[in-house]
């Protein structure tokens, strides 16, 4: 199985760890070689981030800070820094038909949809390496989870009591390490 999540700690570094004396001889060379080509090089170093965007920034494999820079303009040195834009609107994920087998032995398909917001941009790149796949999974997982300790009538006479129980376990599993919000989860067609 391949693991979506990778520990926190080892990539936002503590105040103590930095990128070294090397590191900060490259990030000068850096800076010198902007401050040679300045008419030029501005046009690469000036990168634009939206409203409802957040940048990442890495310098030298090292998230710069533990918080995401936008909106608006930011500075990124040509060769030392790489960013990583993320998107901070409400996101829809279908959550494909899938085979349930109720708890009174009843094979039904169920699919339904989810709605989700990242909070932490710093979060959602740092811990999760593919956060709307790892959140799509966990979406089929848990309704499958949740759906498979359900009779029959219990689904069928209770689905939005059932929609938020599988809201609940996965914000409670994926929010952790990405400091998501699920706003809503539905059950949408069913078949026996």
């Amino acid at each position: 199985m391949i693991s979506l999540f990778f520990p926190p700690s080892s990539f936002i570094p503590s105040p103590r760890e930095g990128i070294g004396v090397c590191g900060w001889i490259l990030v000068s060379l850096s800076f010198l070689l902007v401050l040679i080509t300045f008419p030029f090089s501005i046009w690469m170093c000036i990168k634009i981030v939206k409203e409802y965007e957040r940048a990442v920034v890495f310098r030298l494999g090292l998230i710069l800070s533990k918080r995401a820079k936008g909106p608006g303009l930011i500075l990124i040195l040509p060769c030392t820094d790489v960013f990583i834009k993320v998107d901070l609107r409400t996101v829809t994920c279908n959550i494909p038909p899938q085979e349930i087998l109720t708890k009174d032995s009843v094979t039904t398909q169920v699919d339904g949809v989810v709605y989700y917001k990242i909070q932490s941009a710093v979060c959602a790149v740092a811990n999760v390496a593919n956060v709307h796949l790892a959140t799509y999974l966990l979406a089929q997982t848990t309704l499958r989870n949740v759906l498979g300790t359900q009779s029959l009538s219990q689904i069928l006479s209770s689905r939005e009591d059932i929609a938020h129980n599988i809201q609940v376990n996965a914000e409670l599993r994926l929010s952790r390490q990405t400091k998501f919000h699920f706003m809503e989860c539905g059950l949408e067609n069913m078949s026996f």
